[in-house]
């Protein structure tokens, strides 16, 4: 979960790094392309039968989901301090909790109702609306949230009839079909310099959903969850010392809050669900 940790974050770099000069759904096309070659040895070793079984709407509705909240997360990492995208993005469980209840029929408890209003008042904390302008990049990161939380959401209903190859393989494979117009739409000749930088990213990425799975087998939630949330140290020592971004009190004032309701939501479904409950915790990464 260390590991993982530091790849996603030197993906947030990366494409920090890339700043805004090529449009978001270009650079997420190009990353998720980089992201099928990669995955191209477990596609070939697919099954037909997997494939011809497959709930082909819920995995394209999943990847449209997934794919506007890659373009979203994209908008936003060129846009806003990286501490700041990364503790909006410890939304997702909280939107992730709600999302069991309305969706999955899950029992929402009412402490579990009062961690995700404490979570939503962290987020607020550190947008400060009316207080200062929110940026088109935290509404953009804000929103990215809910819908990685229904990707997951979506992701756990298929593994009651799908394969997690084919679970990963059409994600792959929609997420891509999804992006390519809107990516058309705004397309310019990339240069070798960013072809790199997106493979890097394609290759960070898919190693670090690589190590996420593992942390997840070898153990519970309540072990994982807190080790996951030192990315916002890491993410916070990069934007520093790499892009000089010293993120505000009331950064770290919200990102504290919402770590706080995110790790209470982790630790109770975590003695609801017992040792299975390691599955379960949301995935949001480029």
């Amino acid at each position: 979960m260390l590991l993982t940790g530091l790849l996603f974050v030197g993906v947030t770099g990366i494409v920090r790094h890339l700043g805004s000069d090529m449009s978001a759904p270009q650079a997420a096309f190009i990353r998720y392309a980089f992201g099928i070659l990669l995955l191209a040895p477990i596609l070939l070793r697919l099954r037909m039968a997997d494939l011809a079984s497959s709930r082909l709407g819920l995995h394209a509705l999943r990847g449209l989901v997934h794919g506007v909240a890659v373009m979203l997360w994209f908008y936003a990492m060129a846009r806003i301090p990286i501490a700041e995208v990364t503790a909006l993005g410890y939304t997702a469980p909280i939107f992730t909790t709600v999302g069991a209840a309305l969706f999955l029929g899950e029992i929402l408890r009412l402490r579990r109702i009062v961690a995700v209003l404490i979570g939503f008042a962290g987020a607020l904390v550190i947008l400060r609306p009316g207080i200062i302008e929110v940026e088109l990049g935290a509404l953009a990161q804000l929103t990215a949230a809910p819908l990685f939380a229904a990707s997951f959401l979506l992701a756990k209903k298929l593994t009651e009839t799908e394969s997690s190859g084919a679970i990963v393989a059409l994600m792959s494979i929609f997420v891509t079909l999804i992006l390519l117009p809107p990516a058309l739409l705004a397309w310019r000749t990339p240069t070798w310099e960013e072809l790199f930088w997106l493979f890097m990213t394609a290759s960070l990425a898919t190693l670090g959903h690589y190590t996420l799975v593992r942390a997840f087998r070898a153990a519970e939630l309540m072990v994982t969850q807190p080790i996951s949330f030192l990315q916002l140290v890491w993410a916070t020592l990069l934007g520093l010392y790499a892009f000089g971004e010293e993120p505000d009190l009331w950064t770290w004032i919200g990102a504290g809050i919402i770590v706080a309701s995110a790790t209470y939501i982790a630790h109770r479904e975590a003695i609801a669900k017992g040792p299975d409950a390691s599955t379960t915790a949301p995935l949001q990464s480029s």
